[in-house]
């Protein structure tokens, strides 16, 4: 009999289990890219909020860490984006994948294909996932309104078997999922395994102190929101002082914020007015923003990373899945992914009368 854990996504990805840990920016440094990895899972490097200095060390601490292979997520619309993808390929010996939102076109798709490097999107709409495909893509992650961070309104349930309706390259379910059952599901509806973020997150391994991953724990799902008022878009997180100044702020409040958190990227980004601008309208041009959603769009990082970089759980602001609010305990990766793996293959048995 084969092996129902074996997937698409475990032999293009050279994973053991069809397991992605997302790439959480801030979070998914190195460390919790070697940790997932090494545990049997596939791990990306959340490139997108660094300079090509810090994708350069981080793609090289990773390697150090281990031999498995990995994943690095970025955008094209942030600073540096030329030069990262240049360092990617570079690395393309030990980087399987790359995974994006607002990502490269059919040309720069086709240079990580022609470097063995597999694109994996991130997408949350069946014609977003169309669209993909149409350009070259070679599998999707396809988000549910459950995820944490950007979210949209329709629940994983019927989304995923919208999108694998509608496409014919392996799809990974990400929003909601946590553990085992969750797979054995995403697997009966038809995906190729599934992707977590807040789940790997709230691990021994990633990167926010232990002040933040505390709050995460104590939170339930009456504690989590999906807000408009960070950056213009519905974004879900944990409720917090932050958030809770951020929701009665007024529109002018949140340029405010956004024309503050702009400057203090600025800073830690080195980027001139020009990147920034350009940035911006790139944001507008492609990704389908107005120019002021774009400014809060680069703000709510800003945010983000006080949380989970300081350690700020009131003055900053923790994107989360729904999914967070049933998790209770902080596992090291490989107690995670053990755990994953056992109860799928134990739900899997029980449908399927398997010994």
């Amino acid at each position: 009999m084969s092996d129902p854990l074996d997937t698409p996504v475990t032999r293009a990805l050279g994973c053991r289990v069809p397991v992605i840990q997302t790439a959480m920016g801030w979070v998914a440094t190195a460390p919790l890219v070697i940790g997932s990895s090494e545990a049997g899972a596939f791990g990306f490097l959340a490139a997108a909020v660094m300079t090509p200095a810090e994708v350069r060390a981080g793609i090289a601490a990773v390697k150090a860490g281990t031999s498995k292979p990995f994943g690095v997520n970025f955008h094209m619309f942030q600073p540096g984006a030329a030069e990262i993808v240049e360092i990617i390929l570079e690395n393309a010996d030990q980087v399987r994948a790359v995974s994006f939102g607002r990502g490269p076109d059919a040309k720069m798709i086709g240079r990580f294909k022609d470097a063995g490097i597999l694109c994996m999107p991130t997408v949350g709409a069946v014609k977003h996932a169309q669209k993909m495909v149409q350009i070259g893509v070679d599998m999707i992650a396809v988000q549910g309104g459950e995820g944490g961070g950007h979210t949209g309104s329709v629940a994983s349930t019927v989304l995923l078997p919208q999108v694998l309706d509608a496409v014919q390259v392996p799809v990974i379910a990400a929003g909601g999922f946590g553990d085992g059952r969750g797979l054995a599901a995403a697997l009966a509806y038809g995906a190729a395994g599934i992707a977590m973020g807040t789940r790997f997150l709230m691990t021994q391994e990633s990167a926010p102190p232990a002040e933040v991953k505390a709050r995460y724990v104590k939170a339930g799902t009456d504690d989590i929101i999906v807000s408009t008022k960070v950056d213009g878009m519905p974004q879900r997180m944990i409720v917090n002082e932050a958030l809770g100044k951020i929701e009665k702020s007024s529109r002018i409040g949140m340029l405010f914020r956004a024309m503050e958190a702009g400057l203090e990227m600025k800073k830690q980004t080195g980027a001139s007015w020009g990147d920034m601008l350009k940035a911006a309208k790139g944001m507008t041009s492609h990704g389908g923003l107005s120019l002021p959603q774009a400014m809060m769009a680069a703000a709510a990082p800003m945010m983000i990373q006080r949380a989970v970089v300081e350690g700020d759980a009131a003055g900053g602001i923790m994107a989360t899945g729904l999914v967070g609010g049933r998790l209770k305990d902080l596992p090291t990766c490989a107690e995670l992914v053990a755990s994953i793996e056992t109860e799928a293959r134990a739900r899997i048995a029980a449908l399927t009368g398997a010994k």
